[in-house]
């Protein structure tokens, strides 16, 4: 059994590194189901509960470190990959699509979260919340609004396994609908969306060490100073110093993408391998209590998907959007960067750069949206047993 800090950080470093590494080499079709992150959280809760380590003061006290100063840190790296310059130079007819499908899902979260609210009072709305937060942006999103709310990790699992298993099944749906889209685009009006002019993908260099120390202690740097100033400025009971802690460390990181910094490289990696470890540390501490709530809250990530897809169907009639980027700015909120690429792809290549800048659109406003979310479902919660 594991009480010190050591052997504990080495077993979550190992687990965290272990499934990207074998998706990477194996390919296995686990992973298109399970994504590693998501494999990561179920094993080392699963350590968790049979009680490989113990929670002694030493390693909580590292827990808290991680995630409080991991978080800031983490949304900082990610937010140093988005240009906003070249998103705006996207046009109105993409960034259209966007904002459209951004609100097909705020409708569809808030009608989801009424027709299940009987279910869901007291804390039980939170899972909607976070994953709403991943579901604008990605996992880390997610976790961001999860620590701002103050989630329980248990509850994290509900949130995780619900993103995982609904966002598989999403994706086979809009690879197997291009066959479908010129019947779409006709019904809609819809030019062909390979008239969009290809947006050029920001160049990287090899990456080195040096930048990988560069990245890690300007991202260490800016979570100190996210804490600090957070610590000024007025908190309720929604926005937290924790909260603006990451509102704060999110502004650093978009401030710095528009400077030479940007250039060096790592900063994408090392956001990779960070929120990983975030995830695997915050799993070390969460359990299957509650794992037979699981059903519900599948049951209403698909009425989610179902609402979003119906309104964003009806936008398009309306705007003339065509199918094509319906998909893929649909893929680049549920999915993130590392799906909407492939889909694009399979569309037509010269989206590709369009879906990697919308899915870092959405990184930008999945944590607002998230918290967002979570203002109008506490709101309406019913009490509490």
């Amino acid at each position: 059994m594991i009480s010190t800090l050591w052997p504990y950080l080495a077993l979550m470093l190992l687990i965290a590194g272990a499934f990207p590494a074998l998706e990477r080499r194996t390919g296995w079709k686990l992973f298109t189901v399970l994504p590693p992150i998501v494999l990561v959280y179920l094993s080392i809760t699963a350590l968790a509960v049979a009680g490989l380590w113990v929670i002694s003061p030493e390693i909580k006290q590292a827990q808290g470190v991680l995630v409080s100063r991991g978080v800031p840190a983490l949304l900082f790296l990610l937010m140093v990959n988005c240009d906003l310059r070249a998103i705006y130079r996207l046009g109105p007819r993409v960034l259209g699509v966007f904002v459209s499908t951004t609100f097909s899902l705020f409708v569809a979260f808030l009608a989801v979260f009424l027709l299940f609210r009987p279910w869901l009072a007291g804390k039980a709305w939170q899972p909607l919340a976070a994953l709403s937060g991943s579901w604008v942006g990605g996992t880390a999103n997610q976790i961001a609004v999860k620590e701002a709310i103050g989630m329980s990790d248990a509850l994290l699992g509900m949130s995780l396994l619900t993103d995982a298993l609904c966002y598989s099944a999403w994706v086979v749906v809009l690879f197997s609908i291009a066959r479908l889209a010129p019947a779409f685009n006709r019904w809609t009006g819809a030019k062909n969306s390979g008239d969009v002019p290809q947006v050029a993908a920001r160049a990287t260099a090899p990456l080195h060490w040096d930048g990988v120390l560069l990245w890690l202690g300007s991202a260490l740097a800016a979570a100190l100073l996210s804490r600090q100033l957070a610590d000024w400025l007025p908190a309720s009971g929604v926005i937290s110093a924790t909260t603006w802690a990451i509102l704060l460390a999110t502004g650093f990181g978009l401030v710095v993408a528009h400077t030479p910094l940007a250039r060096f490289p790592g900063a994408s990696q090392l956001s990779s391998a960070l929120l990983i470890v975030v995830v695997a540390v915050l799993a070390s501490q969460s359990n299957f209590k509650g794992i037979a709530s699981a059903p519900l809250y599948l049951l209403a990530g698909f009425c989610i998907l179902a609402i979003h897809a119906l309104v964003l169907v009806i936008l398009a009639k309306v705007f003339h959007f065509d199918l094509y980027l319906c998909g893929i700015a649909s893929l680049a909120h549920v999915g993130g960067v590392a799906a909407t690429p492939v889909l694009a792809a399979s569309y037509a290549k010269p989206l590709v750069p369009v879906g990697i800048l919308l899915a870092l659109l959405g990184y930008i406003l999945g944590t607002g949206f998230g918290l967002l979310m979570a203002t109008i479902m506490s709101a309406l919660a019913l009490p509490g047993p």
